[in-house]
């Protein structure tokens, strides 16, 4: 575990070839000092294991624990819990890559600072939505969603009433999702 002020950054120079082991604690702090607001409180441990070869590092992230966010339907506090692998590897050289798992390194790198990784790795671990198994969100918000839901049905039959010119038994919104 790094101890430094720069608890992210792993100094691979000095670094014999093998694999090292490194264990960082995420909680929100971490996701405040990210500027990111959608994260409500966490408690996630990284293991990493960097293994160091000639022309490369790679390195194995298991993460475990849980994220804290506002439910996206009712936006009630929801726990989401974490358990994934990741593996990234760290490559010397000059050119860009486009490969999400592959980090290219200028030759001259003595570093690599693994927060932005950590950080992409957690994300893309969330759900795209965040939201309660069925029936377990905030009963008031969701009835104060579908009375301001507008419904569909409705709008349908005010579309038909207004179409006298041209009766072929489409309202608008027929005809929008025919176009799919």
């Amino acid at each position: 575990m790094s101890s430094s002020k720069r608890p992210f950054v792993i100094p691979f120079v000095g670094l014999k070839i093998g694999s090292h082991d490194y264990e960082f604690e995420i909680d929100n702090a971490f996701f405040d000092e990210q500027n990111y607001v959608g994260i409500d409180d966490a408690s996630v441990k990284v293991h990493l294991v960097l293994e160091k070869k000639e022309t490369m590092l790679i390195a194995h992230f298991n993460l475990t624990g849980w994220i804290q966010a506002p439910c996206d339907r009712c936006m009630d506090p929801l726990k989401f819990d974490l358990d994934d692998a990741y593996q990234i590897i760290f490559k010397f050289g000059f050119e860009e890559s486009d490969d999400e798992n592959l980090v290219v390194l200028h030759p001259d790198s003595y570093e690599i600072d693994v927060k932005e990784n950590i950080y992409e790795l957690i994300m893309v671990s969330l759900p795209a939505k965040l939201i309660h198994d069925e029936g377990e969100c905030n009963e008031e918000m969701m009835q104060a969603v579908e009375k301001y839901t507008v419904n569909l049905h409705d709008e349908d039959e005010e579309y038909e009433d207004d179409d006298d010119d041209e009766d072929d038994g489409q309202s608008p919104w027929d005809i929008l999702k025919s176009l799919n």
